[in-house]
C-alpha cells in the first residue's frame, strides 16, 4: 500500500498491492470524488482484490492492483504535473504494478503517465500501446453473457432478449452498440441522463431512469458503473434472471450473493465476465495485436461455462465456484519455483513482463 501526496499539484492517490503470486500487480486508475480518504481506502483495497481474482480467472501470469486518485470531477481533465507526480510514484515501485486505465480515466491519462514511467499500459495505438480497452471489455461482457444464457434457458443467443445496461460509460456504451447489433432489445440508464441519451440515440435503446435501472423487468441485468449495487435489500427487487455485468464488486457482500441466488437469479462474478480489458492490455507485454486480444477474450465464454458447471454440481453459487477456482490457481501456480513465481521472485523486470519490460511505451 502506497499512500501518494503532492500538494503542488493537487495529487492525494492510494496504490494497492494486492498480490504478485503471478506476477507484478496490474490494474486501473480510478479517477473518483470520494467522500473521504476512508473510502478511497476501502475501494483500493476491494478493487485490487477484484483484479487478482479476474487475471487469475483469465489465465494471465499477473497479480492484481489499483491506484485511486481522489478527484472532485472525473470528467475534468487532469493536468500533466499530477500525471507526472503520480507517475512517478508507480515509478518508484519499481514494475511491482502495472497502471492500465479504470473509471475516470482515459487513454490520455495513461500517455501522460507513460511520459515518466515505462510501468503503463493502455496507451494511445501511437505510443505502441493498446488504447482504449473498454471496446474488448465489453466483447468479453457479451461472451459472458451467451454462457450465462445458455446455462440459464438453453440458448445462448441475445436476439430477442431484454438486456437491461446500468452505465452508459466507456464500457455500457459499448456493450449497448454491441446487443443492439445482435438485435437484442437494450435498455439503457445512467447518472448523467444526457450521456444515457447520447447511447440511446446511437443504439436504438430505450432510456430509464438511473434509480429505476435495478428494478427495470429484463432478461439480463448488466451493471456497468460503480460496483456494491447489488445488496440483500435489492435482491427481491430484482426483475431479471440473469446478471452479468463489467462493473467491479457489483456483489456488496455475499449475503447478496446468497439472496439473488435464492431467486433462482445467475449471477456471473464480474471478475470473470469483466476480464476483457486486462486480457487486452496483457497482449502488449509481447507485442499488440488486436486480432489476438480478441481472440483470447473470447475464451471468457467457456470460462464462464466452466463456472457455471462447477456452481451447479457442487451446489454453490457462482461466485463461490469461481473464487475457489482463481484461489486454486493462485496457490498452485504460485509456488511453482519452476514457474512464473520464480521469474517474478528474481527482481529481473524482464521477466516480469514475459521478457518484454514496457520500455516501448515511452518512445
Amino acid at each position: 500500500m502506497l499512500f501518494v501526496g503532492d500538494g503542488d499539484v493537487g495529487l492525494r492517490a492510494i496504490i494497492a498491492v494486492h498480490s504478485t503470486a503471478l506476477g507484478p500487480s496490474l490494474g486501473g486508475v480510478r479517477f473518483w470524488q470520494y467522500h473521504d480518504d476512508e473510502a478511497a481506502l476501502r475501494d483500493a483495497l476491494r478493487l485490487s482484490e477484484a483484479m487478482t481474482l479476474k487475471a487469475a480467472m483469465a489465465g494471465l501470469h499477473q497479480g492484481g492492483g489499483k491506484a485511486v486518485v481522489l478527484w472532485d470531477d472525473p470528467d475534468r481533465p487532469r493536468p500533466p504535473e499530477l500525471l507526472h507526480a503520480l507517475g512517478r510514484a508507480i515509478d518508484g515501485l519499481g514494475g511491482r504494478y502495472l497502471a492500465a486505465e479504470d473509471l475516470g480515466a482515459t487513454t490520455a491519462d495513461m500517455d501522460g503517465l507513460a511520459e515518466v514511467t515505462p510501468w503503463v499500459t493502455g496507451v494511445s495505438e501511437s505510443l505502441g500501446g493498446s488504447g482504449d480497452p473498454s471496446p474488448v471489455t465489453a466483447f468479453g461482457v457479451l461472451c459472458s453473457m451467451r454462457a450465462a444464457l445458455h446455462a440459464q434457458f438453453g440458448n445462448p443467443t441475445v436476439r430477442g432478449r431484454r438486456v437491461m445496461v446500468q452505465g452508459a460509460g466507456h464500457v455500457g456504451s459499448h456493450l449497448a452498440r454491441l446487443l443492439a447489433e445482435e438485435g437484442a432489445e437494450v435498455l439503457v440508464a445512467d447518472r448523467d441522463p444526457a450521456r444515457a441519451e447520447r447511447v440511446a440515440t446511437e443504439t436504438g435503446a430505450t432510456v430509464v431512469a438511473a434509480d429505476g435501472a435495478l428494478t427495470a423487468f429484463c432478461d439480463v441485468l448488466a451493471p456497468c458503473a460503480l460496483g456494491g449495487v447489488l445488496t440483500e435489500q435489492a435482491a427481491p427487487l430484482l426483475r431479471c434472471r440473469v446478471v452479468v455485468g463489467a462493473a467491479n464488486n457489483q456483489l456488496a457482500d455475499r449475503a447478496a450473493d446468497v439472496a439473488i441466488a435464492r431467486r433462482g437469479i445467475l449471477v456471473v462474478p464480474d471478475f470473470v465476465a469483466g476480464a476483457g480489458g486486462i486480457v487486452n492490455i496483457a497482449q502488449e507485454f509481447t507485442g499488440y495485436d488486436r486480432d489476438r486480444a480478441y481472440a483470447e477474450t473470447a475464451r471468457i465464454e467457456d470460462t464462464t461455462a466452466r463456472v457455471l458447471e462447477w456452481a451447479r454440481h457442487d451446489g454453490v453459487t457462482p461466485t463461490d465456484a469461481a473464487l475457489a477456482m482463481a484461489r486454486r490457481r493462485i496457490e498452485d501456480e504460485g509456488a511453482d519455483e519452476d514457474g512464473v513465481a520464480r521469474r517474478w521472485r528474481s527482481g529481473d523486470p524482464a521477466a516480469w513482463t514475459n521478457g518484454r519490460p514496457l520500455t516501448h511505451l515511452r518512445g
